[in-house]
């Protein structure tokens, strides 16, 4: 035989084996406490020899065979069902109502269970419900047919024990059991409960009077006696001495007194009492009125403070709001011209500086063009602008407007002028010479621009070699 394949044989019977294993191993169900576990199935039979539907497991655990066993859970969660009963006939035909609430679960009790695997297992907790309800509501109506008014009134538990016993019988029979039943009011419509209130209520005070009356006759009774047994002495007394009649008098007389005393005493007391219920009863009604004034109070106080006081306080913040985006706006406008009027000042700026950059490297460059000789660049500049300077000396008296010039000359003046020639020049002369303009701004106007004639350097040194001929001769 090829070992590999026995190898795989064996290998093959273990994993089989421990799927088999797991598999039984799953089928093994635990039951929790607050469950019941419902294997059904084939199941077994029951001890009168007949097939079981179902077994049912609390508290405990159970192994379900495959294919011909399966499993599920009843659910012990207790169920609240509320019993509004109306309109239903008592003993003596009176119809009263019986609101009530009852606890139930589904049983452990065994056989009950049982009831509750073949009738409730696949019931949703709604059906479960409605199913209780109608079976709660018919055992509650016999048993209030089964009873008197008076009993279900006055014997309240004889009412619950009747009513649990038929209500759990009836449950046991699908599964279920009763928890707890709380009745919460009787009522009935033609108003017989409250008319056997004022019934008992009733009997109560004439029971009261009555033993009042009682004891207002035991005492009238009394005081017969006592006057019975008063004559006697007095008529014994009469025999033997005044002196105990009137000592019998006495003794009546201060029996009269308490008596008297004591009605009082009794009478002021009622008479107190009287005062000091109405006191209460005023003092209770002037509580509850001055409690629904304030109430009033608060609710008008609310109502003008949500008529006035809110829409002030939403029109100051709606103000404010607007105020504090006016502001901003205000502020962003006020910081927008600001940094325009900055920018503009700082472009102004900036093209100033290049401007007198420029003229400043102009200015640089004419003095190395001069030799490095300020006054040298000066007349440059003046030179280059003399142009515009005489045009300012022309338009002086360009602008001189003349109607009509009448001159009168008599010929050939002393200096060999006339009058027309002097008039002229005159006019002429108003204007401020150009030397005197540069001297104003602290120049020297050139020679050539002078009107003088310009002596050549040879000749200024000959003169200046006759000049020193003629010093050196006169001496």
């Amino acid at each position: 035989m090829d070992p590999n394949f026995l190898i795989i044989a064996i290998a093959a019977s273990v994993l089989f084996i421990f799927i088999l294993i797991f598999s039984f191993l799953r089928r093994y169900k635990r039951c929790p406490s607050d469950r019941v576990l419902v294997v059904y199935g084939k199941v077994g039979r029951g001890t009168d020899k007949e097939n079981k539907t179902a077994k049912c497991i609390h508290g405990g655990a159970a192994f379900i065979w495959p294919v011909i066993q399966d499993y599920a859970f009843l659910d012990l969660t207790p169920l609240s069902i509320e019993v509004n009963l109306t309109n239903a006939l008592s003993r003596q035909n009176i119809r009263v109502d019986v609101p009530s609430r009852f606890t139930i679960g589904i049983s452990t009790e065994p056989g009950v269970m049982e009831n509750a695997a073949e009738r409730l297992l696949v019931l949703k907790k709604e059906d479960i419900h409605n199913l209780a309800l109608d079976i709660i509501f018919g055992q509650l109506r016999l048993v209030v047919a089964t009873m008197d008014i008076e009993e279900i009134n006055n014997n309240r538990d004889k009412f619950l024990a009747n009513v649990s016993s038929n209500v759990e019988a009836e449950l046991k029979k699908v599964g279920l059991k009763l928890i707890n039943v709380n009745l919460t009011d009787i009522r009935d419509e033609s108003g017989y409960i409250e008319a056997l209130g004022k019934e008992a209520a009733a009997k109560a005070i004439n029971d009261a009077r009555k033993s009042v009356a009682e004891k207002n006759r035991d005492g009238a009774i009394g005081e017969a006696i006592a006057l019975q047994e008063q004559r006697v002495k007095v008529a014994d007394a009469d025999a033997s001495a005044v002196e105990g009649e009137n000592l019998a008098k006495v003794k009546v007389a201060n029996s009269e007194a308490n008596r008297r005393q004591r009605e009082a005493e009794a009478e002021k007391m009622a008479i107190a009492s009287e005062k000091v219920q109405s006191a209460k009863a005023l003092e209770e009604a002037y509580a509850a009125e001055k409690e629904a004034e304030q109430a009033r109070a608060e609710r008008e106080k609310s109502t003008q403070y949500a008529d006035v006081v809110v829409p002030a306080e939403i029109n100051k913040q709606k103000i404010e709001i607007q105020a504090e985006a006016n502001a901003e706006q205000i502020r962003r406008l006020a910081r927008g011209e600001a940094d325009g009027i900055f920018a503009k000042r700082e472009a102004e700026a900036k093209g100033l500086f290049e401007v007198l950059t420029k003229q400043a490297k102009g200015f640089e460059q004419l003095v190395s063009a001069a030799g490095k000789n300020p006054t040298d660049a000066a007349m440059l500049l003046i030179a280059d602008k003399l142009k515009d300077l005489v045009e300012l000396q022309a338009k002086a008296i360009s602008n001189i407007k003349i109607d009509k010039v009448t001159v009168w000359d008599t010929g050939k003046g002393a200096d060999g002028k006339n009058s027309t020639s002097e008039f002229i020049s005159g006019i002429y002369g108003a204007v401020p010479p150009l030397q005197q303009v540069f001297e104003m701004a602290g120049l020297q106007l050139p020679e050539y621009l002078k009107g003088k004639e310009v002596k050549s350097a040879s000749s200024e040194k000959t003169e200046k070699g006759k000049k020193k001929e003629t010093d050196e001769a006169s001496e």
